[in-house]
């Protein structure tokens, strides 16, 4: 657990929650204003556009553009109708003595997105390409992998019968949000941004992880050299930062509320490319925009972007434990094996004698 959620819990005791309202930037407006009058972002030391602090992208938007929504932009009074009822169902309460109430509530634990900084844009989805703001359809190819998938997961059984079962994020491996394309996984959904001469680092606060970029024009690795977050190169074109990365292993978790594509992901053939582009568009705001190409999983390339807002407070990014030493799933496994015993007594009690 982290000391930012510490934080949390001081402010919901005391009564004063507050969304901070100067960070909650509406990205079309932004891009308007920009139009207008180009923002000129500080340089960094050996000159590059200096996109150095603290930033989240949790946002309320979806991946994928509602099926009863036909337009691309809310305005003002929908964008923030629509961000009520997300808090609000985010927000609700599960029953007491249910296994959603025994892991945790978010709203009791100060992971809503609505109590802390979160992102605003007024678009439908976060898509914006294909027009219809939702992702391609998946090729054949892709079809029978995910469906292989599913099989594969069948014969081994159920999530937790055994630890190779379970999720990678769950065993804490990886997480959503770390890899690029980088979307928010929900809850602490912060990242740090450091530059050094030839390098950017985007350190993740889920895990720790950090994205090493270099800047100096080296080539990918083999393609038998396979990471979980890939490999990525970037560059500068003019104020913008381009980022490049391939080379994944197809071990990925999803990404987090959008199940969609997380599953999409999951399944991304190891072909799967990313083209990221960060733009500081005010001081702010980073737009942050990518496109993804896999001709063996989608039938075109699809393209998605959604602001980065500077954190309140500015950092620092503080410990996320997860579960330390694996006890989590030692619990979790124990708890499902009583689970099991429990049934088999109950079973045993109705039987007649």
């Amino acid at each position: 657990m982290t000391r930012r959620l510490l934080i949390g819990f001081g402010i919901v005791a005391f009564g004063v929650l507050a969304i901070p309202v100067a960070s909650q930037t509406r990205s079309a407006a932004a891009n308007t204003k920009t139009a207008a009058q180009p923002y000129t972002p500080p340089r960094t030391p050996d000159g590059q556009p200096d996109l150095q602090g603290f930033w989240t992208n949790s946002i309320y938007t979806p991946l994928e553009r509602p099926k009863n929504v036909t337009k691309e932009f809310y305005t003002p009074e929908e964008a923030a109708e629509m961000e009520k009822r997300a808090a609000e169902r985010e927000s609700a309460e599960p029953a007491a003595g249910t296994v959603a109430d025994v892991h945790y509530d978010e709203a009791q634990f100060g992971l809503n997105r609505s109590q802390a900084t979160f992102a605003r844009t007024l678009r439908t989805s976060l898509i914006v390409d294909p027009p219809d703001g939702r992702m391609p359809p998946l090729t054949a190819e892709a079809q029978k992998r995910f469906a292989d998938l599913a099989a594969a997961r069948k014969r081994m059984g159920a999530p937790f019968d055994r630890v190779q079962n379970m999720d990678i994020d769950d065993r804490c491996l990886i997480m959503a949000g770390t890899a690029p394309p980088m979307l928010s996984p929900g809850y602490m959904s912060n990242y740090q941004i450091v530059q050094a001469p030839g390098y950017v680092m985007i350190l993740v606060e889920r895990i720790h992880d950090a994205r090493i970029i270099p800047l100096d024009g080296r080539p990918h690795p083999p393609d038998n050299v396979r990471q979980w977050i890939g490999s990525s190169r970037g560059h500068w074109e003019g104020k913008t930062l381009v980022v490049e990365s391939r080379n994944f292993n197809s071990k990925r978790p999803g990404v987090g509320d959008w199940q969609l594509a997380g599953l999409a992901f999951r399944g991304a053939s190891q072909d799967m490319r990313v083209t990221e582009w960060f733009t500081r568009v005010d001081a702010d705001t980073i737009l942050y925009r990518f496109t993804v190409e896999d001709e063996k999983t989608w039938a075109r390339p699809w393209t998605a972007e959604l602001p980065m807002v500077k954190l309140q407070p500015q950092g620092p990014l503080f410990e996320h434990a997860c579960h330390e030493g694996n006890y989590g799933l030692v619990n979790t496994l124990a708890g499902a094996r009583l689970e099991e015993k429990k049934a088999a007594e109950d079973a045993a009690k109705k039987q007649p004698k």
